[in-house]
């Protein structure tokens, strides 16, 4: 697959970690990836995906794009046999400048980008990408469209600050610090957070303690699992694996089979620092 990525120009850049571009034959028919402290906007350019957001929601298709929110539980995507797509990596708290509904509202339920942007300019946004000269002009029509819509967001500077504190301790902080420092009740930061991430601030830490944890993970060496939960700050095994099942819908040994997996049949890949095949 060929992958391009940048980081875009201020003040886009406090708002996602990058714009990229991705074309190409899918490692597998399915992915899944697991929960994580980011959330995603996707300009479909190919044939439609799917998503299916958890067991118990009907897998949905994609034709011109969608808007993940950061996410509570892992989801899986279903590739075509080519795919062809830009879009965005936001940081948690980097949707909401962008969304006319509430972030909460789409916690764990993706939408279409036509849901959010409207039909004919998604189709006006589509048709100049399909016709631009490659990649990097791709990313600046991308980058240009974020721009002419970046709008304000009530209580982004509360989110984002705490999201930072949160960010650069691993998750591993104390809720109650966050409120005080903020100088807010716990109440109204947890509604700024549904509001503009979608999770709790509790939810949030959560995601990067575990995110932080997994990544540490070397798939190819042998795992001390207590070790690990330990200096990961969980209580024992059993909070650890319930944390990995919550995240990834795996128990930590066979995420790591699958991990193993993933880095065999397709070295150096791209896409092999967190998508899992579902396969």
């Amino acid at each position: 697959m060929e992958y391009v990525s940048r980081v875009p120009r201020p003040p886009l850049d406090g708002l996602i970690d990058d714009l990229y571009y991705l074309a190409g034959a899918p490692p597998y028919a399915r992915l899944t990836l697991p929960a994580s402290p980011a959330a995603l906007l996707v300009v479909n350019l190919g044939a439609p995906f799917r998503i299916r957001a958890g067991a118990d929601i009907e897998t949905t298709e994609y034709a011109d794009g969608c808007v993940v929110t950061t996410p509570s539980r892992a989801f899986e995507f279903g590739y075509p046999a080519e795919t062809r797509s830009v879009g965005v990596h936001f940081k948690p708290w980097g949707p909401a400048p962008f969304l006319p509904m509430p972030a909460a509202e789409l916690c764990d339920r993706p939408v279409t980008l036509e849901q959010v942007w409207g039909r004919p300019a998604v189709a006006e946004l589509r048709d100049r990408m399909a016709t631009a000269n490659g990649p990097h002009e791709m990313l600046t029509l991308l980058e240009d469209e974020l721009m002419r819509r970046l709008g304000e967001a009530a209580g982004l500077g509360l989110v984002r600050h705490t999201s930072g504190v949160i960010a650069a301790a691993g998750g591993a902080v104390a809720i109650g610090d966050l409120r005080v420092a903020a100088g807010v009740s716990s109440t109204h930061l947890a509604q700024r957070f549904k509001e503009l991430i979608g999770v709790t601030p509790k939810q949030l830490a959560r995601s990067y303690r575990f995110t932080a944890t997994v990544l540490a993970i070397n798939p190819a060496g042998p795992i001390a699992w207590g070790s690990l939960a330990g200096d990961a700050g969980y209580y024992d095994q059993a909070h650890f694996g319930h944390e990995f099942r919550a995240f990834t819908g795996l128990t930590p040994t066979r995420y790591v089979e699958v991990r193993r997996r993933f880095l065999r049949e397709h070295p150096g890949h791209v896409l092999d620092s967190w998508p899992l095949p579902a396969d």
